[in-house]
């Protein structure tokens, strides 16, 4: 994270964790640093953890609202570059799941590509209320999930998030889907009158 960002949180305390994830969540990237400034400003002020992680929440979701509006103006060339190889899948991906692309994203640590995600539902106009909605649910629930283990666990967290993302990333994932799963199947299933 560049020195005047580190300054601006040390110094603002959850208002520098809104900007840092502003930027973290529009131009500029922070793979994990974000958390751990959650965990750490958590584990020395457990009080204050509700405060940290809906400012990193909401920070985020500015900062993939101007991410959204942009790639909204910008069209599909600007998501194609951004994406790569993968836009095809993405595309596809979100006009089926639209809810479930955004909230997979916005939970699951890199190297899930989040941008692409968020630039992506910009371009397809995914409807605004599902974006925020998921968006919200999906940094809510990691966030203050750091939070909740930082302040019951300490520092050792970070230390663990590192040591072991990816097998985190296929747990949160797997609960994920299956969650989802479950719920479209109780929302779709077939009602046998009586």
């Amino acid at each position: 994270m560049p020195g005047w960002l580190t300054r601006v949180v040390a110094t603002l305390g959850g208002g520098g964790l809104f900007v840092a994830a502003f930027f973290d969540s529009s131009v500029l990237s922070f793979p994990l640093v974000l958390d751990l400034l959650i965990i750490q400003m958590a584990a020395q002020k457990p009080v204050l953890m509700p405060y940290y992680a809906a400012m990193a929440t909401l920070g985020s979701l500015a900062g993939c609202l101007w991410l959204y509006w942009i790639a909204k103006k910008g069209g599909e060339a600007f998501f194609h570059k951004r994406a790569g190889v993968h836009a095809h899948k993405i595309r596809a991906w979100i006009d089926e799941y639209t809810f479930l692309s955004v909230f997979l994203a916005a939970i699951l640590p890199p190297p899930m590509p989040f941008k692409a995600f968020m630039l992506a539902a910009g371009v397809f106009e995914a409807p605004l209320r599902t974006f925020i909605f998921a968006l919200l649910a999906g940094r809510a629930l990691r966030y203050f999930g750091e939070g909740i283990l930082a302040v019951r666990y300490g520092d050792a967290v970070g230390t663990y998030l590192l040591s072991h993302k990816l097998a985190g990333s296929l747990i949160v994932l797997g609960v994920s889907v299956v969650g989802y799963l479950i719920g479209h199947w109780f929302l779709h299933r077939p009602t046998h009158p009586a």
